[in-house]
Formats: C-alpha cells, structure tokens, sequence
C-alpha cells in the first residue's frame, strides 16, 4: 500500500488540503472541483497521472457524499429521479476509465470545449433558466431523459473527468427543467456514483495513493459541508453565477490544453 507522503513537502501538503477544501465547495455548488485538485497532485513528487486520477477520484468522493446529504437533508431532492441516474452514470463512468486507459483524453478534449462553450452562452443569454423548477417531461420520458444524461456524463467523467458536477447542472436545468438549487442537489448524488464507478475500475489496479487520498477526503468534506450549506442558503441566482465562473474557467484550461496538444 502506498501512501503517498513518503517523500512529500510540508507545503505540498499544506497546498493539497487548501486545494483540497476548495474543490470540495466549488464541487458542492456547482462542479468544476478537479480544476483545483487535479493541478495540486501533480506537485506530488514521483505521481503519475494515473495516480493523480484515481486518487482525486478518492478524494473527491468524500466531498460529494457530505454535499449530498446536507442537500438531502436541505433540499429534498426527488430520489426516483436522481437513484436511477446514479446507478446508470456509476455503469458509465466505470466504461469511460476502462476506454480512458486505451485512448488519449486529447482525442475528446476539442468536442468538450466546444460544448463548455455552448453551455457557457447559453446560460448567459437566458438569464430565466434555472430559476424555478418547471419539468420539461412526465411520466416515463422524465426518466428515460434523466437516465440518458446519467449515462452520458457518467461515462464523460470516467474518460475525462473536469467539469462533470457542471454538465450535471445544466443538463438537468435545460433538458429537464429543474432551477438550479434542485439540479445541484440531484447533480451530487449522481457525482457521488460516477466517482465511485471510476475508483472500482482504478482500485485493482494500485494506483490510488492512500494517505493523501485520504487527506484530500477530510478537506473535500469539509469543504462539500460548507459549500452545500452556501448554496442552499444563496439559492439558484448565486448558484448560476458560480457556475458560469467555474465553466469560464474550464474553458480556458481545456481549450489552453488543446492549443498545447496541437501547436506545442
């Protein structure tokens, strides 16, 4: 079993729990943690990328769980939407790790900047989404669509991964008409599985370092407990604000990525 702190920095360590803390509130209003986190265990001496996914994955999920049953317990979210979705975006995800050790992320990384794109002008040209929950469907096309968005960011999460917590908001705002507390509430619980279906593919492989990982979960929880508090306090105006930050902010480390990739 490997640790992770055999030749680790007090500063590192210091930065992975502040990082840790960080992604663990941003995740729990909106998505986006692992623009925080993911950076921050790549300043861990001898960690590979491989390590550096699996153990944010581990890290993360702490935060994810504490962020969904403070919303639970808040918000109330209708579980026979956000069950389904969990469990066909936990299948998902498990299928994108498995795709994500034979392809290279860079293939999918110019499809995903131009959806972040699409997503970013669509919420803030329509500045109504998301206020109140009206349903777009009933009955059982409700949860075919939901399951449909399960399975599609699910997957997307265990290929790639940054940014998942956000295509979870605003699929389920648009596609589904929920306002944006309610999709952040549902968006959690989903999270939570797709986190827990990439760790299963990773787990039998060695690569989580357990100590930081561990780190990392007490900061994401600390940090998942006050962001879900803060979002159900400020509601769905303050929730689509962070949002369009933590997209811009994927946009230009993706797209920065793509440019490296092709003229690097």
């Amino acid at each position: 079993m490997v640790s992770g702190f055999e030749s680790i920095q007090l500063a590192t360590i210091i930065l992975l729990v502040v990082a840790g803390f960080a992604a663990g509130w941003v995740d729990a209003v909106v998505g986006g943690g692992g623009l925080l986190q993911l950076p921050a265990l790549l300043l861990v001496p001898g960690i590979t990328p491989v390590q550096a996914l699996a153990t944010n994955k581990m890290g993360s999920i702490f935060g994810t769980t504490t962020s969904s049953v403070t919303f639970y317990r808040r918000v109330r979210p209708d579980l026979w939407t956000a069950i389904p979705m969990a469990v066909i975006a936990l299948a998902g995800s498990f299928g994108g790790a498995v795709l994500a050790a034979t392809l290279p992320a860079s293939v999918f990384k110019p499809i995903i900047v131009a959806a972040l794109i699409a997503v970013a002008l669509f919420t803030a040209f329509k500045p109504d989404v998301g206020n109140l929950t009206v349903l777009r469907h009933d009955g059982r096309t409700h949860y075919v669509v939901a399951c449909l968005i399960g399975a599609v960011i699910g997957f997307y999460d265990g290929l790639i991964g940054p940014g998942t917590g956000s295509f979870l908001v605003i699929a389920l705002v648009s596609a589904m008409g929920y306002a944006f507390l309610e999709a952040s509430a549902k968006a959690k619980i989903v999270n939570m599985a797709t986190n827990a279906g990439a760790l299963i593919f990773f787990l039998p492989h060695g690569s989580l370092l357990w100590g930081i990982g561990l780190l990392l979960g007490v900061a994401n929880m600390a940090g998942g407990y006050l962001g879900a508090r803060t979002a159900v306090k400020q509601g769905s105006r303050f929730i689509r604000i962070v949002f369009l930050t933590v997209v811009g902010a994927l946009i230009i480390k993706l797209g920065y990525d793509v440019w490296h990739d092709t003229f690097a």
